[in-house]
């Protein structure tokens, strides 16, 4: 049996970027961590790194966004408006694309980690499924027959408005729309409602139900969507707090109310998983992007 392309890979983060070079989880040539600070110093130092690096057939890139992924609009490759300060309309693909001249994989790092859960964690086996990462920011990866969902662009399900718990009039966190999901249960949106910072917010504190609450409505719209098989989830507000998956099922069962009477949504601990990736689910799916891209040509 042939060998695997080599493929370089890129995960592109609010907080930290990972450049990797590998053939998939069981050959990692090469895993280089660089922070995210401004564009003009994170890129270097990606491509510092990078090119160090010789004989990597294609590369992916899975990026926080929003991002342009339309092949045939003048800003493809870009992030477009984000809530990360400087890098709103900053090239990354072509730019890339340009450096190296090889195909070059680009899309959001939802997808990329949706990806790689769906070939190598939580997902093996499931052609259609939803992954959903809860740390800085919140957003959903949807992939059916093995492919992305996308279209004119790519989901932003993070920040959809929730049906609130009642009494709960909180404005929210979110720059954009401020009660949506990401502005209610990301990681910056729990320590600005409680003052506390991180991992520090104990276990019994009331504002964890509000969470459990907020993101099993987003649960709730993806069931409807009627495309995942299973949802996965990660980011570092879900594994820092493995407590949360009961309370999540427990909210996303009340709130379908017995609708959609399948048993692969019945049997609620098997259809809302934790991530089996961890920290390699993104620069992974990088690699996957990049995979897809050579077949491309």
């Amino acid at each position: 049996m042939p060998q695997a392309p080599l493929i370089a890979g890129i995960e592109l983060g609010g907080t930290k970027c990972i450049a990797i070079l590998a053939r998939g989880p069981d050959e990692i040539v090469a895993r280089i961590r660089v922070p995210t600070t401004r564009p003009e110093e994170t890129l270097p130092a990606l491509e510092a790194v990078i090119d160090g690096w010789q004989g990597f057939a294609a590369l992916g890139i899975a990026s926080f966004g929003p991002i342009s992924i339309n092949r045939h609009s003048a800003d493809y490759g870009s992030i477009t408006v984000t809530t990360k300060p400087h890098w709103s309309h900053t090239d990354i693909a072509k730019r890339l694309r340009a450096r190296y001249n090889v195909p070059v994989g680009f899309h959001t790092d939802v997808i990329g980690a949706a990806l790689a859960e769906a070939r190598w964690g939580a997902g093996q086996g499931l052609a259609d499924l939803a992954y959903v990462t809860v740390g800085t920011g919140i957003g959903v990866g949807l992939i059916a027959r093995g492919s992305a969902v996308d279209g004119l662009t790519h989901g932003e399900l993070g920040h959809v408005r929730p049906a609130r718990m009642t009494g709960d009039d909180w404005r929210g966190a979110c720059p954009f729309h401020g009660a949506c999901i990401e502005g209610l249960a990301s990681g910056p949106a729990i320590a600005a409602r409680t003052g506390i910072a991180g991992q520090a917010v104990p276990h019994d504190h009331p504002e964890w139900r509000s969470v459990a609450h907020t993101l099993a409505q987003l649960l709730h719209v993806l069931v409807m969507t009627g495309v995942p098989r299973r949802i996965v989830m990660g980011g570092g507000v879900i594994t820092g707090n493995p407590f949360l998956f009961p309370l999540i099922r427990a909210e996303l069962y009340r709130s379908l109310n017995g609708y959609i009477a399948l048993p692969e949504i019945a049997e609620v601990d098997t259809f809302v998983v934790p991530a089996a990736l961890g920290d390699d689910a993104g620069p992974l799916g990088a690699i996957l992007l990049g995979e897809q891209a050579l077949g491309r040509g």
